[in-house]
Parts: structure tokens; sequence; C-alpha cells
């Protein structure tokens, strides 16, 4: 199953223009926001992540709903939030 988990922009990363700092439930990871060039990224924007890469611009009702769906489903929304906290892709 492929999860995408929401995470606020805390701040865009100066020493490579594709990586941000983002806030998942409380936990700032590395994010590659490559994909969303032409999105123009600020602190604030929240974004849909899938395996370190943030793959679309959500607003906050977005982010909202889709991390409510997840804590619906359960184990498939801690093993993933999980995976994601213990993973270290991406870590300068």
């Amino acid at each position: 199953m492929c999860l995408g988990i929401p995470g606020q922009v805390a701040e865009l990363l100066e020493t490579h223009e594709h990586l941000a700092r983002v806030d998942v439930s409380g936990v700032g990871r590395i994010v590659n926001i490559g994909l969303l060039e032409d999105e123009r990224l600020q602190p604030g924007d929240w974004v849909l992540i899938h395996v370190g890469f943030a793959m679309s611009k959500i607003d906050k009702d977005e982010a909202r709903r889709a991390l409510e769906g997840l804590q619906l489903m359960g184990q498939a929304y801690d093993d993933e939030l999980e995976a994601w906290t213990s993973s270290t892709i991406g870590e300068p």
C-alpha cells in the first residue's frame, strides 16, 4: 500500500534548492521538493509526501483530511509513520 503523508514546510534549505525541512506530525524531516519546483513553495505551505518526495502542494484543509483518513486506517498509518520517522533517507 502506498500512502501519502501530509507535512508542513518548515524551511527551505540553502544547501540544496530541492530540499526542505518539513514537519510531519511533529517530526522534522528533509524532503525532496524538486517535483514541485513550479509551485514556489514557502515555509508554511503544506505538501503530500511519499517516500521522501513532496508529490503535490495541498492546502491546510486537504492536509487535515488526509491526516484524519490516515488515522482512520489505524495500523497502516502507524506503520507508515514509523517508517517515515525511522528513515534516514534524505538526511544531510
